[in-house]
C-alpha cells in the first residue's frame, strides 16, 4: 500500500508539474508566434529540427546511466547499513563518473555543431540566417549534458520534487529572457526574432545547470526518508560502467533522431517542390510544427507522467514472474488509456478553430490541429505501449520499431510532400503513427497474451459518448460560447463513461500458461 502510494504521489507530481509546463510552453508559443509570425517560427522550428539532433549526441543517455547507477547504490548502500559519511562518497563516485561521461559528448557535440554551423546553415538549412542560432545553441549543449546527469541523479534517490522546481525555474527564465530580448528585435527581421529566442533557451538551460548543482551541494546524498546507518562501506564506481548503460541505448537514440532530422529538413524542401514559395512553405511548416502540434501534444503530459513510472512497475512484476500482474496492468492501461486519449481527441476535433482562436488568437491551423487530434488515441497509445515494453525488457524491440518508423517517415515526406505539400506530411504521420502502434501492440500482445483484440472493447464506450456529444454539439453551436461548451462536452464525456458501472459484457481469455 505505501509503495502504490508513493507511486501516485509521483505520478501526480509529474502530472502537475507536466501540465503546468506544458501549459506555459503552449501559452508561450502562442505570445512568441503572435510576436515574430509564421516565417519566423518555420525558421526557428527549422533550427531546433537540427538541434534535436545535437541535443541527442549531447546526451548520449547519460540519464538513464545516472538513474541505473543512483538507484543501485542507494540499494546496495541501504541493505548494507551504510553511514552518512558512506553514502556521501560513494554517491560523489557516481556524479563523477557520469558527469564525465556527459562533459564528454556535451563538449564534443556542442564543439562539432559549432565548427559546422555554417556548412549546416547554408548547405543542409539551405538559409544562412540560422547561423548565428545555431552558434548560440552549441554553447548550451554541455549544460544541457550536465543537467540531464544531475536529474537522473535525483531521479535514482526518486527526489521529483526537486526535477520538478527545476523544470519550473527553467521554464520562467526562459520566458522572461525571450519575452525581454523580443522588445528590441526589429519587426520583420526574421533572423533577430529567431536568434532572440534560441538565445532565451540558452540562457535557461545555463541557469538550470546552476540550479541543478546548488541543489546537488545541499543534498544529503540519501533517497528521501532514509536514515544513515553505523557502518562503512566502501564502493567504487568508474566511467566504463556509466558506458556500459547508456552508450548502447544512444546508438539507437542517434540513428533515430538523425532520421528524424532529415525527414523534418526534408519537409520544407518537399513544400517548396509542389509550388509553394520559400517563405509560404516556412510559414506553413511553422503553423502545424509551432501552434497545432503542441496544441494537440498538450493533453499528453499526463499520459506521459504515468507511462514513465510503468517501466519500473513492470520490470518489478517481469522480474518475479508475476504474468496476473503484468496482465491487470496492462488492462488499466488500456482502460485509462482509451478514456483520457479519446475525450483529448473529441476536444481537438470539436474545436479545433476555437482553441487556436482563444490561444493563439489565430484560427489558421484548424484544420492541422483537427488532423492530427484525431490520432491522438493512436499516438497516446503507443506510448503507454512502448514503456510497458521497456519494462519487460522489450527496448530492443522498441528500438527498431522506432528506428524503422523515422526511416520511413522519411521516405514517405520525399516522395509524399513534393505530390500533396503540406498534407503529404499528414498522411506520413499518419501511417508512421498507425504502423509503429500495430508493431508495438502485437508485440504486447505476444509477450503478456494481452494485445489488441483485448484493447478494442475499452474503446467502446469512450467513442459512443464522443460520438453522441459531437452531434449534439453540432446540434448547439450558438448556444454557449467556446468554453463554456467545451466545459459542458467534457463533463456529459466523464458522467457517460464514469457515471455508470460498466456492464462486464466481454471477457478476455487467458492463454494457456
Amino acid at each position: 500500500m505505501k509503495k502504490s502510494v508513493q507511486f501516485l504521489k509521483n505520478a501526480l507530481t509529474l502530472s502537475v508539474v507536466g501540465i503546468l509546463m506544458r501549459g506555459l510552453a503552449v501559452s508561450f508559443n502562442a505570445y512568441v508566434n503572435r510576436k515574430i509570425g509564421a516565417e519566423s517560427m518555420g525558421l526557428f522550428t527549422l533550427v531546433m529540427s537540427v538541434y534535436s539532433f545535437a541535443v541527442t549526441l549531447a546526451l548520449s543517455c547519460v540519464n538513464l546511466g545516472a538513474v541505473r547507477l543512483t538507484s543501485e547504490r542507494a540499494a546496495s548502500l541501504g541493505e548494507a547499513d551504510a553511514d552518512a559519511a558512506s553514502w556521501r562518497r560513494v554517491m560523489r563516485g557516481v556524479i563523477r563518473a557520469v558527469c564525465l561521461y556527459s562533459l564528454l559528448f556535451g563538449l564534443s557535440s556542442g564543439i562539432l555543431l559549432y565548427l559546422t554551423s555554417g556548412i549546416i546553415a547554408e548547405k543542409l538549412l539551405g538559409d544562412f540566417r540560422t547561423l548565428s542560432s545555431l552558434r548560440v545553441l552549441a554553447l548550451s549543449l554541455p549544460a544541457i549534458s550536465l543537467s540531464s546527469a544531475l536529474s537522473g541523479y535525483f531521479t535514482g534517490l526518486r527526489k521529483v520534487k526537486k526535477n520538478a522546481a527545476a523544470s519550473i525555474s527553467e521554464q520562467f527564465v526562459k520566458i522572461a529572457v525571450t519575452s525581454t530580448a523580443l522588445l528590441f528585435v526589429v519587426p520583420d527581421n526574421v533572423e533577430s526574432a529567431c536568434l532572440a529566442v534560441v538565445g532565451g533557451s540558452a540562457v535557461a538551460e545555463a541557469w538550470t545547470l546552476v540550479l541543478h548543482i546548488l541543489l546537488y551541494l545541499t543534498d544529503s546524498k540519501r533517497p528521501g526518508g532514509v536514515k544513515a546507518g553505523k557502518r562503512e562501506v566502501r564502493m567504487k564506481t568508474i566511467f566504463g560502467e556509466c558506458v556500459g548503460i547508456s552508450l548502447p541505448a544512444a546508438v539507437g537514440a542517434y540513428a533515430r533522431q538523425g532520421l528524424t532530422t532529415l525527414e523534418h529538413l526534408a519537409i520544407p524542401k518537399g513544400l517548396v517542390k509542389s509550388g509553394l514559395t520559400q517563405q509560404t512553405a516556412l510559414s506553413q511548416y511553422g503553423l502545424l510544427q509551432g501552434i497545432a502540434f503542441p496544441l494537440v501534444m498538450f493533453p499528453y503530459a499526463v499520459i506521459h507522467s504515468f507511462t514513465s513510472l510503468l517501466v519500473p512497475e513492470m520490470a518489478e512484476r517481469h522480474a518475479l514472474g508475476d504474468t496476473a500482474g503484468m496482465r491487470a496492468t496492462v488492462r488499466q492501461v488500456y482502460r485509462w488509456s482509451a478514456l483520457f486519449s479519446v475525450a483529448a481527441c473529441a476536444v481537438f476535433v470539436n474545436f479545433a478553430r476555437e482553441l487556436g482562436v482563444m490561444i493563439y488568437d489565430s484560427g489558421e491551423a484548424a484544420r492541422y490541429t483537427l488532423l492530427l487530434g484525431a490520432l491522438v488515441p493512436f499516438m497516446y497509445l503507443d506510448t503507454a505501449v512502448d514503456a510497458l515494453l521497456k519494462g519487460m525488457g522489450e527496448q530492443v524491440y522498441s528500438m527498431k520499431v522506432n528506428i524503422a518508423d523515422a526511416a520511413s517517415g522519411l521516405i514517405l515526406v520525399m516522395l509524399l510532400t513534393p505530390a500533396l505539400g503540406i498534407y503529404g506530411y499528414l498522411l506520413t504521420i499518419w501511417l508512421c503513427e498507425v504502423g509503429n502502434l500495430a508493431a508495438s501492440i502485437a508485440r504486447l500482445g505476444h509477450v503478456t497474451g494481452v494485445g489488441v483484440r483485448e484493447a478494442l472493447p475499452y474503446y467502446l464506450r469512450p467513442l459512443a459518448a464522443a460520438a453522441v456529444l459531437s452531434v449534439a454539439h453540432l446540434m448547439t453551436l450558438d448556444l454557449l460560447t467556446p468554453l463554456a461548451s467545451m466545459s459542458a462536452f467534457l463533463a456529459l464525456y466523464a458522467l457517460l463513461t464514469l457515471g455508470f458501472p460498466e456492464r462486464k459484457n466481454f471477457k478476455i481469455k487467458e492463454p494457456a500458461a
